[in-house]
């Protein structure tokens, strides 16, 4: 039963994470979207306290949660729906969607009815989180919001007649309403498309047909209302010949794959070719961007390192090959490209070189791999378009390969390789889906200390994605750096805290750090003399803090007269992690008050609360309030004890406390 329970548990809350990372939801119903996956997600605080505990679960408690699983299910996929669908089908199949809500809602409501709460030991807080969202579910389930009934009509109108016969003013209120007023906003809209044909194993069906006509209609316009959103194709980028035509000359009727379209055109690429932010343009169309002055990406908005191209030669390829297996004419490159004006983003030597290298990292020779490896690190050491190079190059899954190696130096070079390509963003997601975590885990309690050091840094920089989180810390991650924290140098220390602190967000990795045994580390480090660390260790406990294992492991580790030091005499950033964690120890807890007031806090948290930070200055509130309480109560018990007229003076009450904060 106890591991029927466990795996249940688990499971709901690994939904509940899945739910989490989806964002994003689209209009035109996005409030019950938004609605629903907030519900869901404050559900997540009773999961983790039903894991925690010890106590057994009855068996109707057991079965609600088995159907609040399944319940959970159906959400996601409602939800998967609400972000990822086209938005043209979320208003033609409103009123299905709806009436799924309302089916989840219902199921969810059951589910959650149906736990004994009074027979399990959760806190009152979390009690009352719960009744709330089961109030609110209870509430939407008989609600429906009013379609919005002119949206509908507009896409019907639209659909159903020719251009001429529509008003320019039907289509412009539908690009507002969808909010399809930008090429970003058309290009996901397509995408969407492009995954439900996919879904639909590639027969576009009437109804797919009927979308993909009103987005077409819906571009048109706003192409044409507003040219700076995108150049006339013949001015920007020319048309493809005859794309759109079957080799004997018949129009084609296909939905385009999307990675196939320029972001900017939405066409067809002939000539594709990737920028420094790692994305792909047709040349001509982002030749005439940069010749404009624009100096950032587009799709991503951030700045270009360098205006510099290089082909996609891979992407190219893929077109080709698509057009050959549909019946359609490969488009052909423009004889006027820019290319001849234009370099790759790694030189044709740089390219040659990388390909080299890959060959030896597969050659089998060891001396052959280190040196590769070696040669990589420094490479993408070097600058972003080297990054991007290395990973389109396809040396990620080769290095992610050798991470297990039993040689040092080529360990360390293969890890450190991999901590410099995380530093783009587009190659986290590579990293981390090729499969790297074990790996980097092994270096991380195997390897050289610099090879543990830097695959402690690799983990930072991968958790700096949400979702990544979760994948770390149930990878055995956590104890590895917390015994870094120990053995390694000042700046191994450092990787493993931030790493730890970046891990910890994620409230199931608060309990795998304490029962790594991270508090007495960090106290370690938070009293050595001239030890560099009392930033970080105190990040961490204050992020700890807000667990109870965290709580509970802080006040054993006996922190209250350092934390009290540290508001007396810490740097501004110090006192206000410091007083973090007292909020935390002294919540309800008569003892820590007591201890906080004979240490004397109250002088140097009336500082603080005049001019610490704003965030320290409310954790100084909090303390003050409830110290205020707590000699309040005090001296209630001295006027009503045998102390009474003995001439004992009470305890000076504290100034009331303002602006607290939760």
């Amino acid at each position: 039963m106890e591991e029927e329970k466990g795996v249940v548990i688990r499971k709901l809350i690994d939904v509940i994470n899945e739910i989490s990372s989806i964002s994003d939801y689209r209009c035109p119903i996005k409030k019950q979207f938004c609605n629903l996956a907030r519900r869901l997600k404050l559900l997540l605080p009773m999961l983790e306290e039903f894991e925690d505990s010890k106590d057994p679960i009855p068996d109707d408690t057991l079965y609600a949660l088995s159907s609040f699983k399944d319940a959970l299910e159906s959400s996601k996929e409602l939800l998967r729906i609400g972000s990822q669908s086209s938005k043209i089908y979320l208003v033609l199949e409103r009123e299905q969607i709806m009436n799924e809500f309302q089916e989840v809602t219902a199921r969810l409501e059951q589910a959650l009815s149906g736990i004994s709460y009074d027979k399990l030991e959760i806190s009152d807080e979390v009690r009352e989180q719960v009744e709330l969202v089961l109030a609110q579910f209870r509430r939407a389930k008989g609600r429906v919001d009013a379609p919005d009934v002119e949206l509908y009509e507009d896409l019907l109108f639209v659909y159903k007649n020719s251009d001429a016969d529509i008003d320019p003013s039907v289509l412009r209120r539908l690009a507002e309403k969808l909010q399809l007023m930008g090429i970003n906003d058309l290009k996901q809209e397509s995408l969407a498309l492009q995954e439900m044909l996919i879904s639909n194993a590639g027969d576009p069906g009437e109804s797919i047909e009927k979308m993909s006509m009103l987005l077409k209609k819906i571009k048109d316009f706003v192409l044409t209302e507003n040219p700076d959103t995108g150049a006339p194709e013949s001015e920007q980028c020319p048309s493809n010949g005859n794309p759109w035509l079957s080799v004997d000359g018949n129009p084609k009727s296909l939905v385009v794959p999307d990675d196939f379209r320029c972001p900017i055109s939405l066409e067809l690429m002939r000539d594709p070719v990737i920028v420094s932010t790692g994305q792909t343009y047709e040349r001509l169309c982002i030749e005439k961007w940069i010749e404009a002055g624009h100096l950032t990406c587009p799709k991503t908005q951030h700045n270009l390192s360098s205006t510099a191209v290089t082909p996609n030669y891979v992407l190219r390829s893929l077109i080709a090959q698509w057009c050959e297996a549909n019946g359609i004419e490969p488009p052909k490159r423009p004889s006027n490209s820019h290319s001849s004006k234009t370099t790759s983003v790694c030189s044709p030597a740089e390219r040659a070189k990388i390909d080299i290298l890959l060959r030896k990292l597969t050659s089998g020779n060891l001396e052959d791999q280190r040196s590769a490896a070696g040669e990589l690190r420094l490479l993408a050491k070097r600058n972003a378009d080297n990054r991007v190079c290395i990973a389109e190059a396809g040396a990620i899954p080769l290095l992610v390969g050798l991470l297990p190696t039993s040689d040092p130096r080529t360990q360390e070079h293969t890890v450190t390789a991999l901590l410099n390509l995380s530093i783009c963003e587009d190659n986290k997601r590579s990293i981390i889906s090729y499969g790297a975590i074990p790996g980097i885990v092994h270096v991380l309690r195997k390897g050289s200390m610099e090879s543990r050091e830097n695959a402690a840094a690799t983990l930072f920089s991968l958790s700096a994605v949400d979702v990544n989180k979760v994948t770390i810390g149930a990878s055995g991650a956590i104890p590895a750096l917390v015994t870094l924290l120990s053995e390694g140098s000042q700046q191994g220390k450092k990787d493993a805290t931030t790493a730890l602190f970046n891990l910890c967000i994620f409230q199931g990795n608060k309990v795998r750090a304490v029962r790594a045994g991270v508090v007495p580390t960090l106290m370690r480090l938070l009293t050595e003399t001239g030890g560099g660390m009392v930033d970080e260790a105190l990040a961490v406990l204050a992020i700890l803090a807000s667990h109870p294992e965290g709580k509970a492991a802080i006040g054993a580790a006996e922190a209250m007269p350092v934390l009290v030091e540290v508001i007396r005499s810490g740097s501004p950033r110090n006192k206000e992690n410091a007083a973090a964690v007292l909020v935390h120890l002294c919540s309800g807890d008569q003892q820590f008050l007591a201890e906080a007031q004979v240490l004397g806090v109250m002088g140097p948290l009336l500082d603080l609360a005049q001019n610490g930070t704003d965030r320290g200055k409310r954790k100084a509130a909090q303390l003050l309030e409830r110290l205020n309480r707590f000699v309040e109560q005090q001296k209630l018990t001295q006027a009503l004890g045998p102390g009474l007229g003995s001439g004992s003076e009470p305890a000076q009450v504290l100034p009331a406390a303002t602006n607290v904060d939760s």
